[in-house]
């Protein structure tokens, strides 16, 4: 069957992409780059800004009025430490601190002494921490510090279990200022989160997709896509792709074809 003009286009070639994160030290976008001749650039749609000591002290909260912290982030963590060190408070030895993988719980060695017996691990949700969590729930007094974009299911988990915790935004995930790009268009846009494309339309509200191709990446950045009534040229994961570099190549190749 013959491919219809459609397929044709959305098979256009490709040779720029820009990707919505902060550029690594090392990616498997390089070796994409170089085997197939590309420009890819990189270049974050959005950015983490503090609360200052100003506004938090209006909260009234003090977190060393907490015996245990739950930590979803390595961003909650750096916040936490760094109003800590601006409020001249100096958390308890005793504090215990929950944290949702084993990531954020390895970030947490660079502001305290690790003990094991303090610092309690899940392998990515909330919920791989319920025996830790049931065990300590009596006696202990939870924070869970946050961006404005809150913690919903850590959140959900807490209040449905009875538990006395309390919510604290210790910083703000906010749109990036991407006016310089107005002018210069790429053949494919790269998301990972929803933020991403709210932070598009903040730059560019008249946005309009013509013949740039989007990537997506997860289920929540494709509804986001859909939402705005654009279409998804590049989807992952899949079966077939289960990263986004890999979906990047299956496209590119089919470009070749």
């Amino acid at each position: 069957m013959a491919a219809s003009s459609k397929q044709i286009a959305q098979y256009k070639p490709v040779k720029t992409i820009l990707i919505s994160q902060p550029k690594p030290e090392r990616s498997p976008y390089y070796n994409l780059e170089q085997k197939y001749g590309l420009q890819i650039d990189w270049r974050p749609f959005i950015h983490v800004e503090p609360v200052l000591e100003k506004e938090f002290r209006k909260t009234r909260l003090r977190p060393d009025e907490f015996s245990a912290i739950i930590f979803t982030s390595k961003n909650s963590i750096e916040h936490f430490f760094r109003l800590c060190d601006e409020m001249r408070i100096k958390m308890s030895a005793d504090t215990k601190y929950f944290c949702i993988s084993a990531a954020i719980a390895n970030y947490l060695q660079k502001f305290i002494v690790y003990r094991k017996r303090k610092v309690f691990v899940g392998i990515r949700k909330v919920e791989d921490l319920k025996t830790a969590l049931e065990k300590h729930r009596a006696k202990e007094t939870f924070l869970l510090p946050c961006s404005n974009l809150g913690s919903k299911d850590v959140v959900k988990y807490l209040e449905e279990g009875g538990y006395n915790f309390q919510v604290s935004m210790m910083y703000r995930t906010v749109a990036s200022d991407l006016s310089d790009l107005s002018d210069i268009t790429y053949d494919i846009l790269v998301f990972f989160s929803p933020l991403g494309i709210s932070s598009l339309y903040e730059n560019f509200p008249d946005f309009a997709q013509k013949e740039t191709r989007l990537a997506v990446f997860g289920k929540s950045t494709s509804k986001a896509v859909e939402d705005r009534g654009l279409t998804i040229n590049i989807k992952a994961p899949s079966p077939e792709s289960p990263s986004m570099t890999m979906a990047l190549e299956n496209y590119i190749k089919k470009t070749l074809v």
